[in-house]
């Protein structure tokens, strides 16, 4: 009697078709754990003032999901082969929406913080299995175009979720905004339970008797709290404590990366497997993703509180303001997913991170007095490089990797870029609280100033040097020139 629920008994139900359907069922989820990451920053101004915070005290809403998903990303090659894909998938979107559900009811603001956490963790084992789908499902000439239909849809999140969340916080606050990924959620399982097979990845049988190594999970994770909690006290903190922490950081991944080592030489399955990084084009994709996400999430918390602290408007204007260059990344994702598999992946990503730093660089030229219409058009412009950026640089990266370590890959490069977005936040907000106190300004202040205004432009100045790094590093994508012949 065969399986029913098997990815060989769906994909011979539903046929040729089955493929796109199965993306299409992941893609609800990630849109979901997308959306709960970046449009709660729309209401940290509110929710700051609902429970008296400062900005250090207020950017953990956002940087303690950060650290969670980052750590958890980790895990999903062990959940997918120790529970299959069906049950990962439904227990990561009942966690989200549970975070959800708790967070939008919270009266303390810990049980916020806890409730970001449980959503931070759903987000980072779900994010990575879109990808292994994708290499795995998909011929090598589709799957551009697979990345390319899965990343339109994907940033339908981002592009509207800050829209109606502006919308939302002004009719009924910054509860609401925990609320909205519950439909999402409640569709995600749905579509789960229709086209989710719940094998493994390679189609076998999940593996019940398999440990998660929790050594180098507890590394790991030890190693991110303490990379991000030593920058929160690198700028108003304890110098020592701050030192410590960053040793401490360094310390926990040098001891991980010895562990994983250890492992592998032992023959025995570890926490990720670090053969991956044997591959040229996957170590310098790594890299690329980690000074990226630095740049990307960064930027996703710096600019909406710019907008509300800055150019002092309303949320729902925010979202509006966001919404038109939504729309040109979801239609430039379409495109740059069909020239990633004609286009070299360095073209695409140098490509992207030109337009990304040129939009960064150029926010000095915003005045309080300037037309909203230029703060549009340099969103475009950035929102266009992420567009050429993010189908190809995952599948640039990944694709020499041998099928066996595609899920160790998806979940490497993912926590790579993440543990640089968890970073990112923290220093966007560091140096933007620097930079504020040098001018002699307080964001608790009313009014807006011209001096807070160039603390702001120096926070993005230091973005647009970070996405030039990233530019040299992504330029090394290029494929080695043949070695000559030997000589006769």
């Amino acid at each position: 009697m065969t399986d029913s629920t098997s990815l060989a008994a769906l994909s011979a139900r539903h046929g040729a078709r089955y493929r796109w359907l199965l993306l299409m069922a992941v893609m609800v989820g990630t849109m979901a754990s997308i959306m709960s990451s970046t449009v709660v920053n729309v209401a940290i101004p509110d929710l700051s003032q609902h429970f008296t915070l400062n900005q250090e005290r207020a950017q953990w809403v956002s940087s303690g999901f950060m650290v969670a998903m980052t750590a958890s990303m980790l895990t999903t090659p062990w959940l997918l082969a120790r529970f299959g894909y069906r049950r990962t998938y439904v227990g990561t979107m009942l966690l989200l929406m549970a975070g959800g559900i708790v967070g939008g009811l919270a009266t303390q603001f810990p049980v916020v913080l806890a409730a970001r956490v449980a959503e931070g963790l759903a987000a980072g084992i779900v994010q990575p299995i879109p990808a292994i789908i994708m290499l795995r499902a998909f011929a090598p000439h589709e799957q551009g175009r697979a990345s390319g239909l899965f990343g339109m849809g994907v940033v339908l999140a981002p592009a509207l979720g800050p829209s109606i969340g502006g919308i939302l916080v002004d009719l009924f606050g910054w509860r609401s905004i925990f609320f909205m990924v519950v439909p999402f959620c409640l569709l995600s399982i749905w579509l789960a339970y229709r086209y989710v097979p719940t094998t493994a990845p390679g189609g076998g049988n999940a593996l019940r008797g398999s440990r998660l190594d929790w050594v180098g999970l507890v590394l790991g994770a030890g190693g991110t709290l303490c990379l991000l909690n030593g920058l929160l006290e690198v700028r108003g903190g304890d110098p020592l404590l701050a030192a410590g922490l960053l040793l401490g950081a360094m310390a926990a991944f040098g001891t991980l990366v010895a562990w994983l080592r250890r492992a592998q030489h032992l023959g025995q399955t570890g926490l990720l497997d670090l053969r991956v990084f044997g591959y040229r084009n996957f170590a310098l994709g790594s890299v690329v993703a980690f000074i990226y996400g630095i740049a990307l999430f960064g930027s996703t918390y710096l600019l909406p509180v710019y907008m509300q602290l800055g150019l002092m408007l309303p949320a729902s204007h925010v979202g509006t303001i966001l919404l038109p260059s939504g729309v040109v990344l979801a239609i430039t994702i379409g495109i740059a997913g069909r020239l990633t598999d004609r286009l070299p992946t360095y073209v695409m990503v140098c490509t992207g991170l030109a337009l990304i730093t040129a939009s960064f660089a150029l926010m000095p030229l915003i005045r309080l007095q300037t037309g909203l219409w230029l703060l549009m058009v340099l969103a475009i412009v950035g929102r266009i490089g992420l567009g050429f950026i993010l189908p190809s640089l995952n599948l640039g990266a990944m694709r020499p990797l041998d099928k066996v370590l595609i899920p160790q890959g998806a979940s490497a490069i993912n926590f790579l870029r993440m543990l640089g977005g968890a970073a990112g936040v923290s220093l966007c907000a560091i140096v933007l609280e620097w930079r504020i106190a040098a001018h002699g300004d307080d964001l608790a202040r009313g009014p807006s100033s011209a001096a807070r205004l160039a603390a702001f432009n120096e926070s993005f100045l230091m973005l647009a040097a970070i996405c030039a790094l990233a530019i040299a590093a992504a330029w090394h994508l290029r494929e080695p020139p043949p070695a000559p012949a030997p000589a006769q």
